[in-house]
């Protein structure tokens, strides 16, 4: 059995890379904010709305520790999962811990196209956006590099994952 925390900010890849990683170790793959917004029928920025930062957050590490996961997993984290509660000492006690590390300028570019979506950045420019995520990453990081592994999400790719991941076992 082995369950597979994809960990970093949004837009680092962690949907899209997770499910490719998860077809090529014959895993299943789930992705924990859109598994939230099943359960609650609604966005998480709708939810965010109606009950605030604090109550997304205790759902959020709700969902994370009594999913019914199945045996072999990759899972794709909400980018602040890791930073509240104990998530990822339990993450990391319960799995295998990777942080999809990219720079902000490279997520500002990511998620420039996106960003009505994201309640955070809907009106920011480029500038502010390179910003924002900078000062994010400075509160997170302390967090996400407690990843048993660090990985460069510029470069990244399914096969080079799962070779990481294998010479961990």
């Amino acid at each position: 059995m082995m369950k597979i925390f994809l960990i970093g900010f949004m837009g680092c890849g962690k949907s899209t890379m997770g499910k490719k990683l998860a077809v090529k170790l014959g895993y299943d793959f789930v992705d924990l904010d859109q598994q939230i917004e099943k359960n609650i029928g609604k966005t998480i920025g709708a939810y965010f709305s109606e009950h605030g930062e604090a109550a997304f957050r205790k759902l959020e590490s709700d969902t994370l520790k009594h999913f019914d996961y199945p045996a072999n997993v990759v899972i794709a984290t909400g980018g602040g999962a890791p930073c509240f509660f104990d998530n990822m000492d339990w993450m990391n006690a319960n799995g295998l811990t990777m942080y999809i590390e990219m720079p902000p300028a490279a997520l500002a570019k990511r998620l420039e196209s996106g960003k009505e979506k994201r309640p955070l950045l809907r009106d920011l420019n480029e500038a502010q956006m390179i910003e924002f995520i900078e000062n994010r990453l400075a509160e997170r990081d302390v967090f996400y590099k407690r990843a048993a592994l660090v990985i460069d999400g510029i470069n990244l790719n399914a096969d080079a994952m799962r070779a990481l991941i294998l010479s961990q076992e």
